[in-house]
């Protein structure tokens, strides 16, 4: 080394020793978990209230003494049971069963197309023909399709 060089001339830092850090922290060296990266990129939200700060046993004073039995007992809650109904469709705060005029009370089978002529293809409806129920189980699709009145057309 010469003795006319300066201490600034020996270390030059190179560009990346200068790079200030953006605040995130580097997921390479994070320690938490591995999804960690994903909870920066969707946040966290935390409850709106709080867990069990009023409860019994929070403190270690309480913790040592413990609880009673009846303490305890106090904390449960019964199982809540809904009202017996009559089945299907039952809506615990409505009067009683949805009644809709356009479904049909009459469960519907297999569908076949129809050959009533061209008269009734010129409507915009799809018209079938119901050929009974299957002898094998229906399936849900199928059991859910009912017979409806139409006025304008006979079976």
């Amino acid at each position: 080394m010469s003795d006319e060089a300066m201490g600034d001339e020996v270390y030059q830092p190179s560009a990346s020793d200068t790079e200030t850090p953006s605040g995130e922290p580097d997921m390479e060296d994070a320690l938490d978990e591995p999804d960690y990266d994903d909870m920066l990129d969707q946040g966290y939200s935390p409850p709106e209230k709080p867990l069990a700060v009023n409860r019994k046993g929070t403190t270690a004073n309480e913790q040592r003494e413990g609880e009673s039995l009846d303490e305890r007992l106090a904390e449960e809650e019964p199982d809540v049971e809904p009202p017996d109904g009559d089945g299907i469709g039952d809506q615990q705060d409505a009067a009683g069963e949805p009644v809709d005029g356009q479904v049909g009370d009459e469960r519907a089978g297999r569908m076949t197309g129809t050959d009533e002529g061209d008269a009734l293809r010129l409507r915009n409806d799809e018209i079938g023909r119901d050929v009974g129920i299957d002898g094998g189980a229906a399936s849900a699709e199928e059991a859910a399709v009912h017979i409806v009145d139409d006025p304008d057309l006979s079976r």
